[in-house]
């Protein structure tokens, strides 16, 4: 029996080591934007040519369009999912999973919503016109329901769940952006 445990722990040891020097050394591969996530993007920031995941403190995707004359891509947006970066907002049924993006100043240019379990989601964030009212607004806009959100009686705490999810996410990737900018300069 002793010997099983000593054989088990080195195996986890070794393990543990390759996984590190692995690591170190470049084998691991980087996050990779998935086919449905590069859909869901493309219809949000048709203009992008080229997407990436970003893992840092929020995770999210950064929007490249390459110049006509090629060279590099530049950055034209930024996209979020409100799990991502708002994790504990939580409506009636649980999460409203939804991707929203923002060009590089912090004005939404688009949501769209991905998934939910909300009863009333079908007459109040499923509508098209849910997302479309928020697209530009910028992240210093009150972003509160009844004010410059329109919200939808006996489907409160969805509509105020999901404007609080936007507007937390939106808010955070802007101010992380920014800040990143201007390290950088």
């Amino acid at each position: 029996m002793r010997r099983r445990s000593l054989r088990s722990a080195r195996t986890l040891t070794l393990a543990a080591i390759c996984l590190s020097v692995c690591t170190a050394s470049g084998w691991a591969q980087p996050s990779a934007v998935t086919a449905p996530d590069e859909a869901a993007l493309r219809r949000l920031i048709p203009k992008a040519d080229v997407f990436e995941v970003v893992e840092t403190e929020s995770r999210h995707f950064r929007a490249y369009a390459r110049p006509d004359e090629g060279g590099e891509p530049r950055l034209i947006g930024l996209a979020f999912f409100t799990t991502d970066l708002t994790p504990r907002v939580y409506a009636y049924k649980g999460r409203i999973t939804m991707l929203v993006a923002l060009d590089l100043v912090g004005t939404v240019t688009g949501v769209r919503v991905v998934h939910h379990y909300e009863p009333f989601g079908y007459f109040s964030i499923d509508m098209p016109k849910f997302p479309r009212q928020f697209r530009g607004k910028r992240v210093l806009d009150p972003l509160a329901v009844g004010k410059d959100i329109d919200g939808v009686s006996r489907a409160t705490i969805t509509v105020e769940a999901a404007t609080r999810a936007i507007r937390r996410g939106a808010r955070r990737l802007t101010r992380e952006f920014l800040t990143e900018q201007a390290a950088q300069q």
